[in-house]
């Protein structure tokens, strides 16, 4: 548990510091498309870390350390969706493109997970 609240501490600094780094110093060297992509990117990073923190919580709330493997989860999946958007924002090498959606597949076995712990929860 101690760990997905550091895992999630991380990316939280990871995620303000990309978003610093793609406010000032990208706008200048990317398109404006792939400026949407590393947004997007971004957007996702911050909604879901704050899951992660979530899954910590729950865990102690219903005292049960199965939610952890959901907290990894969503790590893998912001590693796989944000990480591939970001590099593909900043590389333009389309073969990210194709990892993306792995990754968001990911995030949605994440939320089901999340659900089905919670709903089976006594």
């Amino acid at each position: 548990m101690k760990k997905l609240f550091l895992i999630a501490s991380i990316l939280g600094f990871l995620a303000v510091l990309f978003g610093a780094f793609g406010a000032h110093g990208l706008k200048k060297i990317i398109s404006s498309e792939n400026m949407i992509v590393f947004e997007t990117a971004n957007r996702y990073h911050f909604y879901h870390l704050f899951a992660i923190y979530l899954v910590g919580i729950l865990s102690k709330q219903f005292k049960e350390e199965s939610f952890s493997k959901i907290g990894y989860y969503f790590t893998f999946g912001i590693l796989l969706f944000s990480g591939s958007l970001y590099i593909l924002a900043i590389t333009n090498i389309k073969f990210f493109a194709y990892i993306t959606p792995m990754g968001g597949l990911i995030l949605l076995f994440s939320w089901g997970n999340l659900f089905y712990k919670i709903y089976k929860s006594k």
